[in-house]
């Protein structure tokens, strides 16, 4: 049986980033299928660029699924965008997959991940007893889909999301090297190990607020500006817009293309970045970086001198 690596778009933003994921696993010589899983709100137009790049582009509406994940959404609202994710316990046509969010970048060929069993994933940065979710390998079955749907339904999620509910699901997990999920914010927290270990990365996750997307690129030096303190993971984020000007822009419409070249970032509130901190997932690349908490306090004590 086949191996394949899986990822999810819910959006036409998202499934730009899965564009550019796809193209960067092709050109590392990946040998396995690529499948994306999008939401009925991915465009037409969208949909057929992935066709283009992914064996298989599957939608999934749980909400229109008729089978027992539609039961389990119902009493557990909040998990919807969870339930979707879980649906690639499905692809029972294919013996092992990989499965990586789509705001990850591959700069070398990870395909050695399948050696490994389910449930293989890298520690989370905020939390490593925890595996994080953005990463991990799996094997398809109708088994273990249903009971994911169960757990669901009586354990529910401590986060929230997906990587509460698979972590209490899969307990006895097993980890993989950091270098197959390497959190671009998290090289801030301890910089001489990127130095020491950075080249060794097969795939770089953008976890936060901040998308590459929403940085600002000079179209005319071909260079991200990243922020002060930064400037280390310049390389990734150029590669991104590299990718996506070179091999994803160009078939974009330009309608859809002027809004994902136009997003911005939520405004957060106190509250909500309170909430992220205590979860573990501080943006260290955008509203958490040190040049804006400075500015912030500088600010405050201005303020309060007045």
């Amino acid at each position: 049986m086949s191996e394949a690596y899986v990822t999810l778009a819910t959006n036409d933003g998202y499934a730009v980033g899965a564009l550019v994921l796809g193209h960067s696993l092709r050109s590392n010589n990946t040998s396995r299928d690529l499948i994306v899983m999008i939401a009925p709100a991915v465009s037409p137009a969208i949909r057929s660029l992935l066709e283009g790049v992914f064996n298989k582009v599957v939608v999934v509406d749980v909400l229109d699924s008729g089978d027992s994940a539609h039961l389990a959404l119902m009493k557990r609202p909040e998990l919807g965008i969870t339930f979707t994710k879980l649906h690639c316990w499905t692809f029972t046509e294919y013996s092992k997959c990989v499965f990586l969010d789509a705001d990850m970048l591959c700069v070398q060929n990870p395909d050695d991940l399948f050696s490994h069993p389910e449930l293989t994933a890298a520690c989370d940065v905020g939390w490593p007893d925890c595996f994080n979710s953005g990463m991990f390998v799996f094997a398809p079955s109708q088994d273990t889909y249903n009971r994911l749907l169960q757990h669901a339904e009586t354990a529910g999620s401590f986060d929230g999301g997906d990587q509460g509910l698979l972590n209490t699901f899969f307990t006895d997990w097993h980890r993989v090297s950091f270098v197959y999920n390497m959190v671009a914010s998290a090289t801030y927290t301890y910089l001489p190990a990127y130095k020491q270990y950075g080249g060794d990365a097969k795939l770089i996750h953008f976890l936060g607020a901040l998308k590459p997307w929403q940085h600002r690129y000079d179209s005319n030096t071909g260079n991200v500006d990243t922020p002060a303190g930064y400037q280390h993971l310049a390389p990734y984020l150029n590669s991104w817009w590299a990718i996506y000007n070179r091999l994803v822009k160009p078939g974009v419409p330009d309608v859809v293309a002027s809004q994902f070249s136009t997003m911005t970032v939520h405004e957060e509130s106190l509250e909500e970045g309170k909430a992220r901190w205590e979860r573990g997932q501080p943006d260290y690349l955008g509203r958490d970086s040190f040049d804006n908490i400075k500015a912030y306090i500088d600010n405050k004590l201005k303020s309060n001198g007045k």
